[in-house]
C-alpha cells in the first residue's frame, strides 16, 4: 500500500474513532461535544472518503450503523420488528433537488410517470423511541439504540402523561380492526416552557441546571429510577409506525394506503401530533416554502427542532424507493442553520454602560449560529459567569437566544487543559479565571454591587456613561439649557471637548462656529442659554448630577431636609438621609456613594467656580402662610390660562401637596384647565373635587 493510500485509511480511522466519541457523549452521555454542524461536516467527510475508496468498507463504521454500539447501552436491550433508520441530511436547494432527481431515477425505471407527493413535517430535537402497543394497549418501549437494538425503557416511558396506556378507540369496531402489534414512532422532548420552569426549581434546589431541552429530555427518560423520570415534564410527538404484525396486520395495510392518513388515524387514538405540517406538497417550490415558514415560526414554537422532514407520502412508492444501509431513500430531513455552535473564549472584556453598569462580554473565536458570524457574546453579569462556570480558554456553547442576542449557554470544562477527560486529546488549551475588579475599567472610580449587578459610581467623569449623563445635565428638568441636543453632544464628545458637565460652561463661540449647522446667530443663542442655565435651584441641580435612584421628587426632598444648603448635603451620612420621608436604605446608599467620589466632588466644585447659583426657593414661596396641602394629593390636566404645569405644580409642592400623574381614589384634588382630556372623565366617575387655576389660587391666597 502506497503512502499516499495509508494516509487515506489513517484519516479513515481517525474520523471513525472522533465520530464514535461523539455518538457515545450524545446518545449516552447527553452532553454532547460538538454542536450538530460540525457533527454532520465530520460525517459527510467520512462518508465521501469511504465512498471513494470502498476497500476500506467496515461493517462496524460509524456510517453503516444508528446511533450507538449495543456495548454502550445501559438498560436491558429489546429487538425492533422493524430497524429505526436515521434520515440522511441536506443543508441546501441543490442538495434538495438531488434528492428529488434520486427518487425520480428510482421509480422512473419501474413506474411510467409517477405522481409523488410529499408530507412536510418539523424534525424534533428530541430523543426517538418505539412504543409497542399489543391489542391496542401499551406493552413495551424503547430508544433507538443502535437502530436495530435500543434500551428498554418502559417503565419510564409510562410515566410520560401524554403517551396512551390504551388506545382511545372510536368504537368496538375500530378495536376490533385494529393490529394485534404495532410499532409508534416518535420523538420524547420538553416543551420549552416545561425546560424553562424545570431549571428554575434546580435553582431553587440549588442543583445543576441542564443545558437544553434535548439533554434534559434525553437524561430524564434514561433515569435508572423511574420516580426521577415522572418528576420530569416529558411529551411524546407521533412521527410513523414500524412492525404492524398479527391478526388484523393485514386489514391495516389495506385500508391506509398513505403515511398522512396513518398520522391522522394516530391522532384520533390520542397520540400528539404536530400541526405544524402540510400534505400534498409536490415540487421543491412546495418543499422550500414550507421550510422557510417553519424557520420563520421556530423561536415561536413550544418545542426545539433543528430542520424539516420531507417524506414521500404513498406508502407503495415508499416501498419501491427503498433504504440503503442506514438510511429511507423515501425521505430526508432538511436542517437549519445552526442555533447553536461550539468555539472557544479567547478574552472576556468589561464593558461600562451609558447608566454605569458593568458588563463582561466574551470575544469569541469567530463561529457561524444561525447563518450569522459570531464573534462576542455578552455573559450578563459576574454571578452568571460563576453560575456557568465559564473561564477564558474555555470551550463553549454559544446560541443566537431568539435568534437575534449571541449568548453562551454553557461551558465544557471536561475539555480544560487540567481535565482528566482532556489529557488523553493533546488540546493545548489553558484556561484563566476571569477577576471581578474592584474600580471602574474605564474611569477608575469605585465599583458598588447592586444585588447581581456591578455599577460603576463615578458617574460624572466616566467616559463610558458621559453622553447619557450630559444629555441628563441639560434637560429640561435638569439645568434646561434649550438647543443643547443628544447630537450636539456626541458630537462634542467624539472631538473630547466635552469630558464633564463643567466642558459645557467653557464653550466658546469660535468652537460652536467650527461645527456644522452653526452660524454666529446660533451660536451666541446657545452660549445665552448656558449662561442663563446657571442661575438654577439646587433640586434641579441635585436632579442634573444624575445620582442613581435620585429622581426629581426626591431632588426636591433634599434640599428642603438640608435647609437648601448644597454643603451639607455632600457632608451628610447614610443615616442623616434615612431620616427624609420616603428615602430608603438604596437611596441612601446611592446618594453616600456618589458624594464620596472625588471625581464627583470636584466636578461640583468647579461648576461653582464657574457661576452655577441656586435662587433662594425658600424666598420665594414665603407667601404661602402655611402647608394647607399637607398630605394631598393632585393631579393636573389640560392647559392653565396663566401657569405653566411646572409652576403650578412648584405651588402645591410647596404648600405640602404632591402631584402624581394618574388618576385614583387616593387623588383628592384634579387642577382643570382647557382642552382636559380622560383624566378629568375618571375623575368626575370617581367624584373627585376638581379645581380651576382660579381656585387653586384662591386656597393658597394667591
Amino acid at each position: 500500500m502506497d503512502a499516499e493510500k495509508l494516509k487515506i485509511k489513517s484519516q479513515i480511522a481517525d474520523l471513525r474513532k472522533q465520530i464514535n466519541e461523539y455518538n457515545l457523549a450524545y446518545y449516552v452521555q447527553d452532553a454532547p461535544l460538538v454542536d450538530d454542524a460540525t457533527y454532520d461536516k465530520l460525517f459527510s467527510q467520512l462518508q465521501q472518503l469511504e465512498n471513494q475508496f470502498p476497500e476500506f468498507h467496515d461493517k462496524n463504521s460509524p456510517t453503516q450503523k444508528v446511533g450507538i454500539p449495543q456495548k454502550n447501552l445501559l438498560f436491558s436491550q429489546r429487538k425492533h420488528g422493524i430497524p429505526m433508520l436515521s434520515l440522511a441530511n441536506v443543508f441546501n436547494a441543490e442538495e434538495l433537488q438531488n434528492f428529488l432527481d434520486r427518487i425520480k431515477n428510482i421509480l422512473a425505471k419501474k413506474i411510467l410517470d409517477p405522481k409523488i407527493t410529499f408530507v412536510c413535517e418539523p424534525k424534533f430535537d428530541g430523543l426517538a423511541v418505539n412504543l409497542i402497543y399489543i391489542n391496542g394497549e401499551f406493552h413495551a418501549g424503547s430508544t433507538r439504540g443502535d437502530g436495530i437494538v435500543g434500551e428498554d425503557v418502559s417503565q419510564n416511558l409510562r410515566t410520560i402523561q401524554n403517551i396512551p396506556k390504551k388506545l382511545n378507540f372510536e368504537n368496538a369496531q375500530q378495536a376490533a380492526d385494529f393490529p394485534e402489534k404495532i410499532e409508534i414512532r416518535g420523538e420524547v422532548l420538553m416543551l420549552k416552557q416545561d425546560f424553562l420552569n424545570l431549571n428554575q426549581q434546580q435553582t431553587q434546589k440549588g442543583e445543576k441546571l441542564f443545558a437544553n431541552p434535548r439533554n434534559a429530555a434525553a437524561g430524564s427518560l434514561r433515569q435508572l429510577d423511574p420516580k426521577i423520570t415522572a418528576q420530569r415534564p416529558l411529551s411524546f410527538f407521533v412521527y410513523g409506525v414500524g412492525e404492524i404484525s398479527g391478526k388484523n396486520s393485514q386489514l391495516f395495510h389495506e385500508k391506509f394506503k398513505k403515511h398522512s392518513e396513518i398520522m391522522q388515524f394516530l391522532q384520533t387514538l390520542g397520540f400528539s401530533l404536530s400541526s405544524e405540517r402540510q400534505n400534498n406538497a409536490q415540487n421543491i417550490n412546495d418543499l422550500l416554502n414550507f421550510f422557510e415558514k417553519i424557520n420563520q415560526q421556530r423561536s415561536q414554537l413550544a418545542y426545539d427542532i433543528d430542520g424539516v422532514v420531507y417524506k414521500v407520502d404513498d406508502l407503495a412508492l415508499q416501498n419501491e424507493i427503498g433504504f440503503i444501509t442506514r438510511t429511507p431513500r423515501f425521505a430526508i430531513a432538511h436542517k437549519f442553520p445552526p442555533q447553536e455552535a461550539f468555539t472557544k473564549i479567547n478574552d472576556i472584556q468589561i464593558q461600562v454602560g451609558r447608566t454605569g453598569l458593568l458588563t463582561p462580554v466574551a470575544r469569541l473565536e469567530p463561529v457561524s449560529v444561525g447563518g450569522v458570524t459570531i464573534t462576542n457574546a455578552t455573559l450578563h453579569n459576574f454571578q452568571e459567569i460563576q453560575r456557568k462556570d465559564i473561564q477564558i480558554g474555555d470551550i463553549v456553547v454559544v446560541r443566537r437566544a431568539g435568534d437575534v442576542i449571541p449568548e453562551i449557554v454553557r461551558s465544557l470544562p471536561e475539555k480544560r487543559q487540567n481535565s482528566n477527560q482532556n489529557q488523553n486529546q493533546n488540546q493545548n488549551v489553558t484556561q484563566k479565571i476571569l477577576q471581578i475588579p474592584t474600580l471602574c475599567p474605564q474611569c477608575g472610580s469605585h465599583l458598588i454591587k447592586e444585588e447581581t449587578y456591578i455599577r460603576c459610581s463615578g458617574g460624572l467623569v466616566c467616559q463610558a456613561q458621559i453622553r447619557g449623563r450630559l444629555t441628563h445635565f441639560v434637560s429640561r428638568k435638569a439645568l434646561n439649557i434649550d438647543g443643547f441636543g443628544e447630537k450636539l453632544i456626541s458630537k462634542l464628545v467624539d472631538l473630547q471637548r466635552l469630558k464633564t458637565p463643567v466642558d459645557i460652561y467653557t464653550l466658546t463661540a469660535a468652537e460652536l462656529l467650527d461645527l456644522e449647522g452653526f452660524a454666529d446667530k446660533s451660536a451666541n443663542k446657545l452660549l445665552a442659554n448656558i449662561q442663563k442655565s446657571k442661575t438654577t435651584t439646587l433640586e434641579r441641580f441635585l436632579y442634573a448630577l444624575g445620582i442613581r435612584n435620585v429622581g426629581e421628587s426626591t431632588s426636591k426632598d433634599i434640599a428642603k431636609h438640608f435647609a437648601y444648603d448644597l454643603s451639607k448635603i455632600m457632608a451628610a451620612s447614610f443615616d442623616d438621609f434615612l431620616q427624609i420621608n420616603d428615602i430608603g436604605e438604596v437611596v441612601a446608599q446611592s446618594i453616600v456613594d456618589f458624594f464620596a467620589e472625588q471625581h464627583n466632588q470636584k466636578v461640583i466644585e468647579n461648576l461653582l467656580k464657574l457661576g452655577i447659583n441656586f435662587e433662594n426657593v425658600p424666598e420665594k414661596s414665603e407667601f404661602i402662610s402655611n402647608k394647607i396641602f399637607d398630605g394631598k394629593i393632585f393631579v393636573l390636566t389640560g392647559t392653565l390660562p396663566n401657569l405653566t404645569r411646572e409652576q403650578a405644580k412648584e405651588l402645591i409642592e410647596n404648600a405640602g401637596g404632591k402631584v402624581i400623574g394618574s388618576v385614583s381614589k387616593k387623588v383628592n384634588f384634579v387642577v382643570v384647565g382647557d382642552n382636559a382630556g380622560a383624566k378629568l372623565d375618571k375623575a368626575i366617575n370617581l367624584n373627585i373635587q376638581q379645581l380651576s387655576e382660579a381656585e387653586l389660587l384662591k386656597m393658597l391666597n394667591v
